[in-house]
C-alpha cells in the first residue's frame, strides 16, 4: 500500500512538472505514456505466440506520430490527418500477405492492432492539443477523474455495501458510485468557474461535469471489462501497487474523449 501510494504520488508529480514546462515537452510524455498503454494493450491479448517485432515496433512509431500530431494546434477545428491513416492500414494489413501464417499473424491480429493504436493514438493526440489550447482544461479532466476515483474509492470502503457490477468490478459499490459522481463533479465545477472563462451558466457547467464523471466511471468499468475479458487482474506492473499505466488512465481517456463532445459548447 505504501509503496504504492509513493509511485503513484511520483507518477502525479511528473505528469505536474510536464504540464507545465511546455507544449512540446508535455506532448513527449504524452507520447511515451501512449506507447506505454499500447504495449499494455497489446501484451494483454498475447497468450501463446507474439505479433512479429517490426509490426509492433511499426505500429508504436505510428501512434507516437498519432500522439503529437497537430499538438500546436488551437482546437478551432477537427483535423484528420489521413496520411497517418493511411500508413496505419498499410503497415498492419500488408504483412497479413507477407507473413502468411495465421499462427504468427492473423486478419484478428491486424485488425486489433489498427484499432488499439487508433484508440490510444487520438485520445492521447485530444489530451497534447487540450494542453495547447489551454492549459487549464487538461486540469479540469485530470481533476474530474481524480476525485471521482478517489472518492468513490473512499465512500465505498465506509459506507459500500450495494455491489455496482460485481461481475467486472467486485470490489465497486454504488454508494461508492454516488460518492465519487458527487465530488467528481462539486470540485472541478468550482475549479471551472473560478479559472476558466467561459459564457456557460452554472447549472450547464455542473451538468457537464456530472456527464464526464459518469462517463469516466464507465470508462473504469470498460478497462475492468477488458482485463477479466483476458484474464487479467492488471494491465502491466510498471507502477508499482497500481498496475500498468492504462490502470490509472481508464478514467480519463473516456473523460478526454467526452469532453470533446462538449468543447464546441464550452
Amino acid at each position: 500500500m505504501k509503496k504504492g501510494l509513493i509511485s503513484l504520488l511520483i507518477l502525479i508529480t511528473l505528469f505536474v512538472a510536464s504540464l507545465f514546462m511546455g507544449k512540446l515537452y508535455f506532448s513527449i510524455v504524452m507520447a511515451l505514456c501512449a506507447c506505454l498503454s499500447l504495449r499494455e494493450l497489446l501484451n494483454i491479448r498475447i497468450k501463446d505466440r507474439h505479433i512479429p517485432i517490426e509490426i509492433e515496433l511499426l505500429a508504436y512509431v505510428v501512434v507516437v506520430f498519432f500522439t503529437m500530431n497537430n499538438y500546436n494546434s488551437r482546437l478551432d477545428y477537427y483535423l484528420v490527418d489521413y496520411r497517418l491513416l493511411a500508413a496505419l492500414i498499410l503497415i498492419d494489413i500488408t504483412p497479413l500477405i507477407l507473413v502468411n501464417d495465421k499462427r504468427r499473424y492473423s486478419l484478428l491480429d491486424a485488425l486489433y492492432l489498427i484499432g488499439s493504436t487508433l484508440f490510444i493514438g487520438i485520445t492521447f493526440n485530444l489530451i497534447t492539443q487540450f494542453r495547447s489550447y489551454n492549459i487549464d482544461y487538461v486540469t479540469y479532466i485530470f481533476l474530474i477523474a481524480f476525485f471521482t476515483d478517489t472518492f468513490g474509492y473512499i465512500t465505498g470502503k465506509l459506507i459500500g455495501t450495494r455491489k455496482l457490477c460485481p461481475s467486472i468490478s467486485p470490489k465497486k459499490t454504488f454508494e461508492g458510485a454516488v460518492g465519487g459522481t458527487f465530488m467528481g463533479t462539486f470540485i472541478p465545477t468550482l475549479f471551472f468557474v473560478s479559472v476558466i472563462p467561459t459564457h456557460l451558466q452554472l447549472y450547464a457547467i455542473f451538468t457537464i461535469t456530472f456527464l464526464l464523471s459518469i462517463i469516466g466511471q464507465m470508462g473504469d468499468l470498460t478497462f475492468s471489462f477488458i482485463k477479466r475479458e483476458f484474464g487479467k487482474k492488471d494491465f502491466s506492473n510498471i507502477i508499482i501497487g497500481n498496475g500498468g499505466i492504462l490502470d490509472i488512465v481508464d478514467s480519463i481517456i473516456f473523460i478526454t474523449l467526452g469532453f470533446i463532445l462538449f468543447s464546441t459548447l464550452i
